[in-house]
């Protein structure tokens, strides 16, 4: 039995224990994704109705959260867009077809709220699939005006890009002290820091830009 449904504050300690089980040593030895739901919850760009578990078999296995947005084009006109993340599916059941359910749940309630895009950051093989594609494709750079490799686009609204620059900025709250995670993240039951390859993957496209 599957079931997505809007995450509730009886829910919050688990989420945050779900999301530091999954991205621990994923990116860096350790993680800060799970300080970042902590305090995203609070934050005006927060958006509870875009906050989501799923369940197995009444198990919460997943969650995936949004925070407004801003693009920007040439004329000073914005879109209603997103940033999506975090979202993660507990690592037992990673590669099985869960996540893409939960963020396509989420993206056709982001488009029934009348949102016109989502942006993200990621790996494009775990993206793709749900129609995201390279913000390059649609003009959308970041506030220096690169193109990053793992910064992915998708449209709720069929053309609302039509081809001039557009410039996204994240919400403030996505740049989370790395000390206060650290602080944050050493005040919970010790989990083992280590490294790994995946962690020199993320460096590599991290720090990669298309021309």
């Amino acid at each position: 039995m599957i079931t997505i449904r809007n995450e509730e504050e009886k829910d919050y300690e688990k989420v945050e224990k779900l999301v530091r089980r999954a991205f621990y040593n994923v990116f860096v030895p350790g993680c800060f994704e799970h300080y970042l739901v902590h305090v995203m919850r609070s934050h005006a760009d927060f958006l509870p109705e875009l906050d989501f578990v799923l369940e197995k078999d009444g198990r919460i296995i997943g969650n995936i959260m949004y925070t407004r947005a801003r693009v920007v084009d040439e004329n000073g006109r914005e879109k209603k867009c997103l940033t999506l993340g975090p979202v993660c599916i507990a690592p037992e059941y990673q590669r099985k077809g869960y996540g893409r359910r939960l963020i396509n749940h989420s993206l056709e309630k982001a488009a029934g709220l009348g949102y016109e895009a989502v942006v993200l950051f990621g790996s494009p093989a775990n993206y793709a699939g749900s129609g995201f594609k390279s913000c390059k494709k649609y003009n959308v750079c970041s506030e220096e005006g690169k193109y990053p490799s793992a910064m992915m686009v998708k449209e709720l609204v069929a053309g609302v890009f039509t081809g001039e620059r557009q410039v996204y900025s994240c919400s403030p709250v996505m740049n989370v002290s790395e000390e206060d995670a650290r602080l944050y993240d050493d005040a919970l039951e010790p989990m083992e820091k280590r490294e790994q390859p995946s962690q020199e993957e993320f460096y590599i496209m991290s720090r990669s830009f298309l021309e």
